[in-house]
């Protein structure tokens, strides 16, 4: 990285092709400052919070925050453009409880004869860590990041793994180059689990509930001793230095909510009995089965997150050839059915009990959010019901509605664009903003086959998509498959290259060639899916990042071979 941020100073010419090619990639990826932290983003729909919509307007971002919005919006002349001609931008999605950008760790085996007493082992092998910070486990570079960026997730409450007591939660900013760039508020909540250590006290879930009382009490008692200490110390033993006692204190002074992960009826049963006989602020994060106690949720005054992590619908396919009916089997099939229609009108269940709830995806996968979050538009919920529990409610349960959850001047620019509406089935994540900084995704086509060689012989001219503009030019191909050989023009500065390779797989096709800058030469990869006379795909320099890029075959070379 030092090398090549000493090759920019060197060059202005490279940072000059850059901005025009790569200019957000330059922006996130190296470490000089871009030229200008200013966007905007033009004839876009945007929704700036359930019910508030604006038809083709303008977002000015400025210094990561949201400058102006409207349909008249004086863009400032260092503003790079970003082409959202009707697109859809919506407030950066919120997610309730997620280990993202929290590696997992490796799994020890724990050897029970090193231990003293099983039943009162140490508290790092019991799962008792209360005391650890979020902030010093997340890795900016683990691929959960970018994951759940692309689904048009811009914050998390990010939790660290583990048993009973993983440790504190921190609202985390999925950018950044290091955990402390990627922390916004930290310490914003206690991390729980009903989970057992390992064949050690306590193991059962009865277990888990006795040892959380006892800490909890424990850590009542020397708050108040340490509290009669610091009033008047005299005759009294120094407290000792309790971690894990220190942790509860702010949970016992109502400054920090309990965050606790309770995925079936019973464990929330079981976590709101904690809860009244200990009196601490309740989060209720990853709920599957809440659908029979809302009542007692909303009594009790927990945040709620329902969790995206559907089971599947499957359709029972029957033999029409099959005359035996089996009574039994059939009542015990219509009673799944009915199980999993619960799972499907859950949040409707608790919009209509008046309880308000985001969302978490710590159990779900980031390519079933979308489709699970339409499930729930066929069961009760309507689209602002969706955006206000991914955007407005988890902003307010998590303390952060001052900044983030809607788009208003002043805000965080943490913002999500897509090519159509969210949640219509074919719909694709462009770009995504948080803090600022402009993320751009492109999807790929998927790969077909015709049966047959593809003719990619002759010249094509393409375009490639980047905010501050268009980049064409020319791609010649010659040769057999096997040996191609060719050229690749570009508009910046008129030059012609030789292809370094030219592959070709089924109708996937890539292009390497080398582009010269003053005296510096840099590696361009084109990557893209042949439909016939014409392409898509990306183009990409290395660390620099990747764009748009789409192409067409040239009228007198549709028929050379």
């Amino acid at each position: 990285m030092t090398e090549l941020v000493q090759l920019l100073k060197k060059s202005p010419g490279i940072i000059l092709l850059l901005l025009l090619l790569f200019p957000t990639a330059y922006a996130q990826d190296i470490e000089l400052a871009p030229v200008s932290g200013t966007y905007a983003i033009q004839n876009v729909n945007i929704i700036q919070a359930p019910g508030r919509r604006i038809e083709l307007g303008t977002v000015v971002i400025k210094d990561g925050l949201i400058q102006s919005v409207g349909k008249s919006v004086s863009i400032p002349a260092d503003a790079q453009l970003v082409r959202a001609d009707s697109m859809f931008m919506y407030p950066g999605f919120i997610d309730g409880l997620s280990h993202t950008g929290v590696p997992k760790p490796k799994e020890e085996r724990i050897d029970r004869n090193k231990i003293r007493d099983v039943g009162a082992p140490p508290d790092e092998l019991a799962g008792i860590q209360p005391q650890r910070q979020v902030r010093t486990l997340l890795s900016p570079s683990d691929k959960s990041v970018d994951e759940l960026r692309k689904m048009g997730f811009t914050t998390v409450h990010a939790v660290p793994h583990g048993g009973m007591l993983p440790g504190n939660g921190a609202i985390v900013l999925l950018t950044g180059k290091t955990g402390d760039e990627m922390i916004y508020k930290d310490n914003v909540s206690l991390f729980s689990r009903l989970k057992g250590a390992q064949r050690m006290y306590p193991s059962t879930v009865i277990g888990v509930m006795a040892k959380y009382r006892d800490l909890y009490r424990k850590a009542m008692q020397s708050k108040d001793y340490r509290a009669r200490y610091r009033r008047n110390p005299s005759g009294m033993v120094r407290p000792e230095q309790n971690s894990v006692e220190e942790a509860f204190y702010p949970i016992i002074d109502r400054q920090q909510p309990v965050a606790f992960f309770a995925e079936n009826v019973m464990d929330v049963q079981r976590v709101l009995t904690l809860q009244r006989d200990l009196g601490f602020q309740l989060l209720l994060a990853e709920v599957k089965q809440g659908w029979d106690v809302t009542a007692k949720i909303k009594s009790s005054g927990a945040k709620v997150f329902l969790s995206l992590d559907l089971p599947e619908k499957k359709e029972e396919k029957k033999d029409s050839t099959d005359t035996d009916t089996n009574p039994e089997q059939e009542a015990l099939e219509k009673r799944k059915q009915e199980m999993l229609l619960k799972y499907y009108q859950q949040p409707a269940a608790f919009k209509n009990n008046g309880i308000r709830f985001g969302f978490s995806t710590m159990e779900a996968k980031n390519a079933e959010l979308k489709g699970n979050l339409r499930k729930f538009l066929e069961y009760g919920m309507t689209e602002d019901d969706l955006i206000a529990a991914l955007t407005v409610h988890p902003a307010e349960l998590l303390g952060v509605s001052g900044t983030m959850g809607t788009i208003e001047p002043g805000k965080m620019a943490n913002l999500v664009v897509t090519d159509t509406s969210y949640f219509a089935e074919k719909s694709n994540v462009k770009y995504v903003f948080v803090d600022g900084r402009l993320y751009s995704y492109e999807k790929k086509k998927k790969k077909k086959s015709n049966g047959g060689a593809i003719a990619v012989q002759g010249t094509w001219s393409y375009s490639a998509e980047t905010p501050n503009g268009t980049v064409t030019g020319k791609i010649s191909i010659k040769g057999d498959p096997g040996s191609y050989n060719g050229t690749v023009s570009n508009s910046f500065n008129g030059q012609t290259a030789n292809a370094s390779s030219i592959s070709l797989e089924n109708n996937q096709m890539i292009i390497t060639y080398m582009l010269n800058v003053e005296s510096n030469r840099m590696t361009v990869e084109i990557d893209v899916t042949i439909d016939g006379d014409t392409f898509e795909g990306t183009m990409s320099a290395g660390q620099f990042g990747s764009f748009p890029v789409e192409g067409e075959k040239d009228p007198d070379s549709k028929n050379q071979k």
